[in-house]
């Protein structure tokens, strides 16, 4: 087995279903708040977080795209967050607050990149590299 085929990702049809409807959900939401469309865009939230949850949870045991996953739910927090204050007339009062949750998703991002992943690349290399036998050459013959 080649190294590509180990770190090949494979997601079932059903959960591309799942990710696909997520897409069409936050597509729906975000459209709803372009054109002030509240009772529809305040109850996409709902469906759009609640996938972004579960795909979160399904990638659980790959680091890679937890991370990745958590990032986007916490995105879409901020993102309804902000929606709904401004719906409401309060956004000035409310985005700074949005900002929490967009750090919280560049931290668990900067976590990954800056710390988890060189530390597993040096890991990994450690254990994958071939201990070679040093064989003393004989330079007389």
């Amino acid at each position: 087995m080649t190294q590509y085929e180990k770190d090949l990702y494979i997601i079932p049809a059903r959960f591309r279903k799942m990710e696909n409807l997520h897409i069409l959900f936050w597509l729906i939401k975000d459209i709803c708040w372009c054109m002030i469309f509240k009772a529809l865009g305040i109850a996409m939230i709902f469906p759009t977080l609640a996938i972004a949850i579960f795909i979160s949870w399904r990638t659980r045991h790959i680091m890679a795209e937890l991370t990745h996953n958590i990032a986007i739910t916490l995105w879409i927090s901020a993102n309804s967050m902000w929606m709904i204050s401004e719906f409401f007339g309060v956004d000035e009062q409310v985005k700074p607050y949005c900002l929490i949750p967009f750090s919280l998703g560049l931290l668990v991002l900067f976590y990954y990149y800056l710390i988890y992943s060189p530390l597993h690349k040096k890991k990994e290399a450690a254990t994958q590299s071939p201990v070679t036998e040093q064989v003393p050459v004989n330079k007389e013959s």
